[in-house]
């Protein structure tokens, strides 16, 4: 099982990132998937979620109308799209993948916003 985060990096504040998580070794298709993000010297948190299907997304009221997620299970892909990205969203993001008590986690990929 892998999942491999891609599209992190420095940016400014107000501008936008796209996020990338490749999975294989299980049913993509099958787990509901989401990004958490943790910053230094805080506790990891959720920052959105979409169902297997794609039908359903739920995000964090901080990132609420600047992030979106999204999911191409054909390609086993999971994105998060964020826009207007303040220095607060500053961390580590992380892809994680769930269905039932079976869970999956990325290694992370670091956000920088700052001018």
């Amino acid at each position: 099982v892998q999942l491999v985060e891609s599209g992190g990096g420095l940016v400014q504040p107000g501008g936008s990132l796209k996020l990338s998580c490749a999975a294989s070794g299980f049913t993509f298709s099958s787990y509901t998937m989401r990004w958490y993000r943790q910053a230094p010297g805080k506790e990891r948190e959720l920052v959105a979620s979409i169902t297997s299907a794609g039908g359903s997304t739920n995000y964090a009221d901080s990132v609420k109308g600047r992030f979106t997620i999204s999911r191409d299970n054909g390609k086993n892909m999971v994105y998060l799209q964020m826009n207007s990205l303040k220095p607060e969203d500053t961390a580590v993001y992380y892809c994680y993948a769930i269905r039932g008590y079976l869970t999956y986690w990325g290694q992370g990929t670091q956000v920088t916003v700052s001018s």
